[in-house]
């Protein structure tokens, strides 16, 4: 089996952020790789982890970073491969990485979640993958429809709250 996704981290101390993202693909039976790169400590592991991704069947990267942020944008400028980036909150409550990864130069393109988005970025990653295979989008109108039925079910409990000045 070869990953369609791959998901990297700048260290393992993002990993309680990341993995949001590692538990999403892993419901939906997308097969995924998982690595701690950092642009600043390993810049040549990240380069040739990047170039050969197609090579190893990689369609999407998923790169969370904080602070400088730089990984999202090193691993875009290294691939053809669409690259969504995670803001990871650390310092300035993540504003920092949020800029780093959304001010990428013309050409150098990061789809760039929430600040600690990871699972929205899983999500996007699945979209992707989607639009060139039936059996994905098949799986992504189910987790858009039952995203619907969380929202109808928790109106039906709303329902059932009793308050005296409540107009139904």
């Amino acid at each position: 089996m070869k990953p369609l996704v791959s998901i990297l981290m700048g260290s393992t101390s993002d990993l309680p952020v990341m993995e949001d993202a590692l538990k999403f693909l892993e419901e939906m039976k997308i097969p995924f790789e998982v690595n701690a790169l950092s642009a600043h400590r390993t810049p040549d592991e990240v380069m040739l982890f990047a170039r050969s991704a197609p090579e190893r069947g990689v369609k999407v990267f998923i790169a969370g970073a904080g602070m400088a942020a730089h990984l999202p944008g090193v691993v875009a400028a290294l691939t053809p491969l669409p690259v969504i980036g995670v803001p990871i909150k650390g310092s300035f409550d993540g504003l920092d990485a949020v800029l780093s990864i959304l001010q990428m130069p013309p050409g150098i393109p990061v789809a760039t979640v929430a600040v600690n988005g990871a699972r929205n970025a899983a999500i996007l990653a699945l979209q992707i993958l989607s639009t060139g295979d039936d059996q994905l989008m098949k799986k992504m109108i189910r987790f858009k429809a039952e995203l619907k039925d969380k929202i109808v079910k928790a109106n039906k409990e709303l329902e059932k709250l009793q308050y005296k000045y409540r107009v139904v």
